[in-house]
């Protein structure tokens, strides 16, 4: 499929509608805010992969766009979550004296749960921490160069490592 301005914005007027849905339907509410971003980045990929030639006409041009419309809302989720939390567990919050106590209490939660976290096996340790920072099995797989189930079941058994490891040391009740 040849490619030029004129007929990737001819694209864009007939499947924005299904893009916009899209995006709608699978980022968070309360990443609204994000929407236009994650469009723009929709299309964006959409464009590399048509000049690429990596679109295969075997579907539908509007499925193909909801496809990866879905995948960036997903990414966005995560990536805000992300951000989020890195802001509650290390204190970058501007306020009072409470909120800044709370964020300090919460820091020392999480390095205490860190040096927990370290004392596992390294093959545990590093898929729980990737787990952690909002990685589903098949992107860790995927990085680990592992199969699935490994990831799965080394998940699982990490957690039970982990839970015995916060009950020895006080951690839970």
């Amino acid at each position: 499929m040849q490619v030029t301005e004129e007929s990737f914005a001819e694209i864009i007027r007939e499947t924005k509608a299904v893009v916009l849905a899209a995006v709608k339907q699978h980022l968070f509410d309360i990443y609204a805010h994000a929407l236009d971003d994650v469009v723009q980045e929709t299309y964006f990929k959409a464009y590399d992969s048509l000049v690429k030639g990596k679109f295969k006409e075997e579907s539908k041009l509007s499925t193909w766009l909801y496809a990866i419309a879905k995948n960036e809302a997903y990414n966005m989720n995560r990536k805000l979550k992300r951000e989020e939390q890195k802001r509650d567990l290390f204190g970058f919050f501007t306020g009072g004296e409470e909120k800044a106590a709370m964020t300090e209490l919460k820091r020392l939660e999480f390095e205490d749960t860190l040096e927990k976290v370290k004392k596992l096996p390294l093959r545990y340790r590093t898929i729980l921490l990737l787990s952690s920072e909002g990685m589903n099995e098949k992107e860790i797989a995927e990085k680990l160069l592992l199969p699935a189930g490994t990831v799965k079941s080394r998940i699982h058994r990490g957690r039970k490592m982990m839970l015995k490891v916060l009950k020895k040391e006080g951690g839970l009740a």
